[in-house]
């Protein structure tokens, strides 16, 4: 039967050019609100394709879904709960290792999936040549080319989500990755057990679960204890599973789980991607291999932050002093032609004093904003976050 509507969820990491091609797709058929009980910004659309009335999603940028940040969680829980028709995971095609982290993810889920590989200009550009073909076939998923910015790609991408909810298309099809014998031996011990319901095994993807249960993922956790006895022997299963991984590997299940995926995706890789020799090392790689160096990072980052706020405080002194001149003139000329009375005190001390003691931290204000800006803009900030990640 035709769907009166289809669902589309646009996922991927940030700055990934998710929001041009959700702008591209419903031009001005949108609106913007705010996912129910949190305060990130909801975008929904529609657009119409050959007959079809398709829903846009544009889901909060995230990196995983490992639920570490509000935009994870509300990412996850739309994809596992609402049940969208199509996901398209939009990658920046210049940076795939990255980027495919989020995808590995997804195929766990069992979710329909496509991967718009994003920006393929620069990746061109860089010198990046990718096999497309054999990318979709080793992943199960079909691949679009996509350039947000030029607005190219947008109707083979609707035509390849037409296909794939009419199982029309020739490359969808659900893949396991691998995770070693003895990961996989504890994913499918939990998996038995959540089977034992066969309600819970019919509602959700059993080896999703079974995954981020040894992950020790909270959301989950707090999901599977509300299916009643099967959770409470599922999580006690889970807990058994990763004492035993932590113990063969003398690590966290879910640092092995993050290494094994990784994993997956360089030898994916290799398979489908080409660097030319010029581009292997561009600028922005050099610049990566000193700004998050384990050791030269955190005295750039130092020094970054200290700049910042010398620049702040040095540079915003002078307006601030020209501001506070400028009020206490002001305050001088309205005493001189009111007479001393209650005005008098309600505008000069009240009004004008009120104002000026606020107005007077706006260069302050206005040079931080700006410096954060700068490295937001430029991406020192993610790479700050990088090497911060673990002190923090």
């Amino acid at each position: 039967m035709k769907k009166e509507t289809i669902t589309i969820a646009l996922t991927g990491n940030p700055n990934s050019g998710k929001t041009t091609i959700f702008n591209n797709l419903t031009g001005t058929r949108q609106h913007v609100g705010n996912w129910p009980g949190v305060t990130v910004e909801k975008k929904m659309g529609t657009v119409i394709h050959n007959g079809h009335r398709l829903q846009v999603v544009d889901l909060p940028g995230t990196y995983s879904l490992t639920a570490y940040s509000i935009e994870e969680i509300v990412a996850r829980r739309f994809l596992v709960d609402s049940k969208p028709d199509v996901v398209v995971d939009i990658v920046d095609a210049s940076n795939l290792e990255r980027n495919l982290y989020l995808a590995t993810q997804l195929i766990e889920m069992g979710v329909r999936l496509i991967l718009a590989l994003n920006m393929a200009d620069v990746a061109q550009a860089r010198g990046h040549e990718i096999d497309a073909d054999s990318l979709g076939t080793l992943l199960g998923v079909p691949v679009v080319f996509t350039i947000g910015t030029k607005n190219q790609g947008m109707n083979e991408l609707l035509d390849k989500v037409l296909e794939v909810v009419e199982d029309r298309d020739t490359v969808s099809r659900h893949i396991h990755i691998s995770y070693g014998h003895e990961l996989e031996k504890e994913i499918k011990k939990i998996q038995d057990v959540i089977w034992k319901d066969p309600s819970v095994g019919e509602r959700f993807s059993t080896r999703w679960l079974g995954v981020k249960l040894l992950e020790n993922d909270a959301a989950v956790q707090d999901r599977v204890r509300s299916f009643g006895e099967i959770g409470k022997e599922t999580l006690a299963q889970a807990e058994a599973s990763r004492e035993r991984l932590a113990e063969f590997y003398k690590d966290d299940a879910e640092m092995v789980l993050t290494d094994q995926r990784y994993g997956f995706i360089g030898g994916a890789l290799k398979e489908v991607l080409k660097v030319s020799a010029k581009s292997k090392l561009d600028l922005s790689r050099q610049v990566d291999l000193f700004l998050t160096n384990r050791i030269l990072g955190f005295p750039v980052f130092i020094f970054f932050i200290w700049a910042m706020f010398q620049l702040t405080f040095t540079v915003g002194a002078y307006p601030m002093e020209w501001i506070d001149a400028a009020v206490t003139w002001f305050g001088a000329v309205v005493t001189a032609l009111l007479p001393a009375g209650l005005l008098q005190d309600l505008l000069v001390n009240g009004i004008i004093a009120g104002v000026g003691s606020v107005i007077i931290f706006l260069p302050n204000i206005l040079i931080l904003f700006f410096c954060i800006a700068v490295f937001e803009d430029t991406g020192y900030l993610a790479r700050a976050a990088f090497i911060m990640d673990r002190v923090m």
